[in-house]
């Protein structure tokens, strides 16, 4: 399965605003995108990863398309006002 490595930019981590945007956008795409392992269309399996600022997580996905949207969004500062 295609993966990219990415580093965490939100400020808090993969915590609950970012981890709940993350999941809404896999939801939207319909295809299947794990970080870490676990489903992206899952909020809470998202935020059970303790990803904080700076860590590199791992994408996956059979989807380029998708793989690019989800790795992008893990890499922007989602808490930002």
């Amino acid at each position: 399965m295609p993966s990219k490595s990415v580093v965490v930019g939100s400020a808090v981590g993969l915590h609950a605003r970012p981890a709940a945007i993350i999941a809404e956008k896999a939801g939207e795409l319909g295809a299947d995108v794990t970080i870490n392992g676990v489903d992206a269309s899952s909020s809470l399996m998202i935020m059970t990863l303790g990803a904080k600022n700076g860590d590199t997580v791992e994408v996956e996905s059979d989807d380029q398309a998708a793989l690019d949207t989800i790795a992008g969004l893990v890499e922007q500062d989602l808490d930002a006002d």
